[in-house]
């Protein structure tokens, strides 16, 4: 039970930080195509690669696996937003967007790819020599 509460504490987190971002991205960048959910998905792709190498038995910081559940599932399922990224798409090919609707698919999926592995190389290379 006590997984589940740090679970729900990181989700708020990582939901609160998710809104605060994507404000702030539509603010600099306009609203005509979900910049925002974008660069929310390829940042918390970076993180949860990077936390994922680094807070395992091998990492720099091997945390309990409360802790791994409050950052992976918590902070960066509460961050990270492809199910926003699934309704954005949606919302542009309705309006008949096509290509920005390829575009973001694209744009969301390889650089979320390219991000997860930065981040866990990243993970790795402070993990302490085995």
């Amino acid at each position: 039970m006590q997984a589940y509460l740090w679970i729900g504490i990181g989700s708020a987190f990582g939901g609160m930080a998710r809104h605060w971002c994507n404000g702030l991205i539509m603010r600099l960048a306009g609203a005509g195509f979900p910049y925002g959910i974008l660069t929310i998905n390829v940042l918390g792709s970076l993180v949860i690669g990077f936390a994922a190498a680094a807070m395992g038995s091998e990492g720099r910081w091997p945390s309990s696996p409360t802790a791994q559940q409050f950052v992976l599932v918590g902070i960066c399922g509460g961050y990270t937003t492809f199910s926003s990224f699934s309704l954005n798409t949606l919302n542009l090919i309705q309006g008949n967007q096509w290509g920005a609707a390829a575009a973001n698919v694209l744009f969301s999926v390889a650089l979320c790819l390219v991000a997860v592995w930065l981040g866990h190389a990243a993970g790795v290379a402070l993990n302490p020599p085995s």
